[in-house]
């Protein structure tokens, strides 16, 4: 018995796969932006120097948050044999999390 020949997802169905995902990614970005946005206006109100700021906490956390999440579901995507959607996560999600560990400099 050897292993049969896997069959790929048709393209349309990873086209849509990869748009659904993107919504959802967006709405963690936006959530983590908004998470970030908040700490940084309450750093505003505290801003006595002492340690770090909790604005660059948050982006530390969104970093790996987002990161975590483009390896993940990415490389999951890819190993599935999914190429479309995983190769936008890594790109989205990965992109989201350089842009936060940036920040969180």
């Amino acid at each position: 018995m050897g292993m049969g020949r896997v069959s790929q997802p048709s393209t349309g169905r990873q086209i849509g796969v990869g748009v659904a995902l993107v919504v959802i990614d967006l709405v963690v970005i936006v959530w983590t932006v908004y998470g970030y946005g908040m700490a940084g206006w309450a750093d505003s109100y505290e801003s006595d120097g002492a340690g770090p700021s909790s604005a660059s906490r948050v982006a530390s956390q969104a970093s790996w948050l987002l990161g975590g999440g483009a390896v993940v579901t990415g490389g999951g995507l890819l190993a599935l044999g999914w190429r479309i959607p995983g190769v936008l996560q890594g790109v989205v999600l990965g992109g989201a999390a350089l842009l936060f560990s940036a920040a969180g400099g």
